[in-house]
């Protein structure tokens, strides 16, 4: 069996599925239930300084996207932090860590941009025996705009400040939280990087509006006739988190920060993926609020019995295993040539793939021969684009097939080159001359 257990900057669980710090982590009762479940870690809900605690709305706090079968693909949600007393969080901590030794507990924080404000609250944390910290940088509504959240994490300067103040007061291990809502997400990982952090989470969710109520014209969700941004997750949002995470891997600046993958995990495989792309181990929320806690057994079974399959024991052979593989357009080889192929056992004549195909593409797929429909390739035509594949609803009926070297392309009418060259290199670019030299 596939030893899935995990350490993360010295952090030990006994697989690498935490909770996210969000709404299903905010108390005991919940730490608890999910602990029991079978999670190897959580991220208390994000704590706030002591004093008054921050008010949440009392109507709705989540907006949805749905697919066609109503699966939720995408939340919304105008939550802010922790609306509990600070002590009582603290008190709850230190419990739970307690009665669960073995699995990680790591505290999500967001004070104000003062150095006095981390200092004093830092110790607090760091008596409930929790195994490291979070600084919460991604926050993109409602705690923004006091300054804090998002509007750190938009400005490299200040999150490499306050992170070098929490490497001077605490012991606990830093991981820093970051938002996507920025332009390039390896400014403010390395900024993280230069402060000190011990690692980096990502993604925080995204600045959105889910959409709108037609007959009253407000947002949703809609709060006495009026809406807000909140922030985006859920399985939506997976490909861009992916691209973040990868882009910090494989950053020369930054390579070697051990990732916290976030953003619209919902199973095993999306697991899996994020941490081939450099993660070192995974968060969940919306998966969770979804399915409930018990979600994690079959991501635990899913992990494991791919892993055996692949002949993989131990997270490390696939923590980074993708990262090398991805690179720039300029750098793909733009001599490799593949072809659609219509498996006509399988096709059940929709003819999906034609329509887009001559709609708006390369009008290279038949939808009649002979007088018959038939739905066949036309080679001389076909560049290779893959939408027919993915847009065809059977899987595995259309495939894309690579032509070997030597081959005739017949919509070039040229042999496949065996040779690898790129855009850096090609006639076509005006700058391959300068690039060669």
């Amino acid at each position: 069996m596939a030893d899935i257990r995990n350490t993360f900057i010295g952090i030990k669980s006994p697989n690498p599925f935490w909770l996210a710090s969000a709404p299903p982590t905010d108390k005991a009762y919940n730490v608890e239930r999910a602990f029991k479940a079978g999670w190897g870690g959580v991220v208390w809900k994000t704590l706030g300084e002591e004093g008054p605690p921050v008010v949440n709305v009392n109507g709705p706090r989540y907006g949805a996207i749905w697919g066609a079968d109503r699966r939720l693909l995408g939340l919304n949600n105008i939550e802010l932090i922790t609306d509990r007393d600070l002590q009582t969080n603290l008190r709850e901590m230190k419990q739970v860590k307690m009665n669960w030794p073995d699995r990680a507990l790591i505290a999500s924080i967001m004070v104000p941009c003062v150095e006095e404000s981390w200092k004093a609250i830092l110790p607090l944390v760091e008596e409930t025996g929790a195994d490291g910290i979070e600084l919460n940088f991604g926050c993109p509504h409602g705690m923004s705009e006091r300054g804090m959240g998002s509007a750190v994490g938009q400005v490299p300067e200040y999150i490499e400040m306050v992170v070098r103040w929490c490497k001077q007061y605490t012991r606990m291990p830093v991981i820093t939280k970051l938002t996507p809502n920025i332009t390039d997400i390896r400014k403010p990982a390395r900024a993280a990087h230069a402060g000190g952090t011990d690692a980096v989470s990502l993604i925080n969710t995204i600045n959105s509006i889910t959409g709108v109520d037609l007959d009253n014209f407000a947002p949703q969700p809609t709060i006495d006739g009026k809406g807000s941004h909140g922030g985006y997750c859920g399985p939506a949002v997976k490909p861009i988190a992916m691209n973040m995470v990868a882009e910090i891997a494989r950053d020369p600046e930054t390579h070697g920060l051990p990732i916290s993958g976030i953003g619209g995990i919902t199973t095993w495989r999306d697991a899996a993926e994020f941490m081939a792309l450099g993660a070192g181990n995974v968060q969940v929320c919306t998966a969770a609020m979804t399915y409930g806690f018990k979600i994690v057994q079959e991501m635990i079974a899913g992990l494991e019995n791919w892993m055996d399959e692949k002949g993989h024991a131990s997270l490390s052979d696939i923590i980074g295993r993708a990262t090398p593989n991805v690179t720039d357009w300029q750098y793909l080889n733009l001599n490799y040539v593949a072809k659609a192929h219509i498996d006509q056992d399988a096709c059940i004549k929709c003819g999906r793939c034609h329509i887009a195909c001559e709609d708006t593409s390369h009008q290279a797929i038949t939808s009649m021969v002979d007088g018959v429909r038939h739905f066949e390739v036309i080679e001389a035509e076909c560049v290779g684009c893959n939408l027919c594949v993915n847009v065809c609803p059977v899987e595995g009926c259309i495939t894309m097939q690579p032509l070997a070297a030597g081959v005739l392309d017949q919509r070039t009418g040229l042999p496949v080159s065996p040779i690898y060259a790129n855009w850096t290199t090609h006639p076509n670019n005006p700058m391959a001359k300068v690039a060669a030299e």
